[in-house]
């Protein structure tokens, strides 16, 4: 016993069977996104879904890289992850000192985390369901309107960049979500389409940083800086880039 908690402190998982994920259900319904539905003021429209309750870990990625090896740092193709995909291993099959087990799993790319997230029979969750999901706090469904809960969105973004990730199993909201506003960005299925200038003609700019140009001037609650930031990374993003803060989660349609 004392052997096998020192290979998993170390991050070499043992071939034991995963553990299925946990999934809680989110109603869904009308939510007025920080990106309307109609560019300018219309509520979003969310079916209800089932999203992971908890970032996926080093050690749940290890465990899928293990039986999907087209996925390991050596081996992936790199029109599917950049050259820094999971190079904060220890090698490309452990964890070593600087990812621990129950730390997110970062440094993965957007393809990558499709990949994982298709293996659970899942996929990653819309933008809408992110936000939605992550609007609530312990006792609301939507605790934006409070400064107090805004503020604490803002401190987190307030940590160096270079900080060591704290290992996930934050107190949950309201719908048993966790860790979703931190300690990590996230992606989502459409990161690619949340900013679109209002002129078709600029689609091919090379320029992708729309932040402060014609893609902004729709965005509503704009004192949310917190979840506009988000949308200005993603948005920044190719699917193939990796970052070292950037995880996922995964969602599933609503259980019938």
């Amino acid at each position: 016993m004392r052997m096998r908690l020192a290979l998993a402190w170390l991050g070499i998982v043992l071939a034991l069977p995963a553990a299925a994920a946990d999934y809680a259900a989110l109603p869904g319904g009308r939510f007025a996104s920080v990106m309307p539905a109609d560019g300018k003021a219309a509520p979003a429209q969310i079916a209800p879904f089932r999203l992971r309750t908890e970032p996926v870990t080093n050690a749940e990625f290890l465990a899928f890289v293990q039986s999907h090896p087209e996925w390991r740092r050596d081996r992936v193709a790199s029109v599917l992850a950049d050259a820094r995909y999971l190079s904060h291993w220890g090698a490309a099959l452990s964890l070593g000192k600087d990812a621990l087990p129950r730390q997110p799993v970062t440094r993965v790319s957007w393809f990558a985390a499709q990949a994982y997230c298709e293996s659970e029979g899942a996929r990653l969750p819309t933008w809408y369901e992110w936000e939605y999901a992550a609007a609530a706090d312990a006792s609301r469904r939507d605790a934006r309107s409070d400064p107090a809960w805004r503020e604490g969105l803002l401190a987190w973004y307030a940590r160096p960049s270079n900080a060591p990730l704290p290992p996930i199993g934050g107190a949950a909201n309201v719908y048993g979500v966790r860790d979703i506003t931190q300690p990590v960005w996230e992606w989502v299925d459409d990161f690619n389409a949340l900013l679109v200038a209002s002129d078709s003609r600029d689609q091919n700019d090379p320029d992708v940083l729309k932040f402060c140009g014609a893609g902004a001037v729709s965005l509503q609650e704009k004192e949310n800086y917190a979840v506009l930031m988000r949308i200005a990374m993603l948005s920044a993003l190719k699917a193939s880039d990796t970052t070292n803060n950037m995880g996922f989660r995964c969602a599933k349609p609503a259980a019938r």
